[in-house]
């Protein structure tokens, strides 16, 4: 998860912790019975798990939708790049084959005209 995303969950966890002590210290102080003193503190912890739950499962599908959302478009220039550079491998292999080809011919017909000038040569000797 993105630092952002850790910021808004350690946000999100004190605003919960300070919540949930604040809300147990006003019981505490309320002038009433031990018993239900303690079944609001109880219904309160409860209401406040809920909501954490709740809070937890939103930042989770959001990171969830974000990765998605990430993978996607790393995906999507990989493919791009992994594209161009087949592209441009097929473009060279095709200029080194062109190069070749041209070069072999021009080779060639330099080799023949050598072999054509020794051999004027060798006949103008023999004679």
């Amino acid at each position: 998860m993105s630092k952002k995303g850790n910021n808004a969950a350690s946000v999100l966890a004190g605003l919960l912790a300070g919540a949930a002590a604040g809300v147990v210290l006003g019981m505490l102080y309320a002038p009433e019975e031990g018993a239900e003193t303690r079944k609001k503190i109880k219904s309160k912890a409860n209401d406040l798990k809920d909501q954490a739950v709740d809070q937890y499962s939103k930042v989770s599908e959001k990171a969830k939708e974000q990765y998605e959302d990430v993978s996607g478009k790393v995906k999507d220039q990989y493919d791009t790049i992994s594209s161009q550079l087949k592209e441009t491998a097929d473009k060279v292999v095709s200029s080194v084959k062109e190069g070749y080809d041209k070069y072999k011919d021009e080779a060639v017909a330099k080799t023949k005209e050598v072999v054509g000038d020794v051999e004027n040569e060798l006949d103008g000797m023999k004679s």
